[in-house]
């Protein structure tokens, strides 16, 4: 089975920065794209940066110039550098993978979440 983990969350004041991860681990034969997502009461998940296994990565306008996704396939970690927190960024964080089994089964799957608060 695999499993997603993410980590790095919690209270910063406006201006800070925070460093999110996401551990992927299991029967793991390959991982493709790797997006960050957001989700806030009342509305829809949205994409803020994905990844895919080249190293190629694109941003949602909100975030571009702000947030900074970068991965280690060696480790099978994808990592979320967010800078210039704004209160608006709060939110709890998800990391989604596309991710091949030694079974060649191919899926995409879902971490728990973690939660982001930007607050004085």
């Amino acid at each position: 089975q695999v499993q997603l983990v993410e980590s790095g969350g919690g209270l910063v004041q406006p201006g800070g920065s925070l460093r999110l991860s996401c551990a992927a681990s299991g029967s793991i034969f390959s991982i493709n794209v790797v997006g960050w997502y957001r989700q806030t009461p009342g509305k829809e998940r949205e994409l803020v940066a994905d990844i895919t296994s080249g190293g190629s990565s694109k941003y949602a306008d909100s975030v571009k110039g702000q947030f900074t996704i970068s991965r280690d396939n060696a480790k099978n970690t994808v990592d979320l550098q967010m800078n210039s927190l704004k209160p608006e960024d709060t939110a709890v964080y998800y990391c989604n993978a596309d991710i091949t089994m030694w079974t060649m089964a191919r899926r995409r799957y879902w971490g728990q979440g973690t939660q982001v608060t930007v607050s004085s």
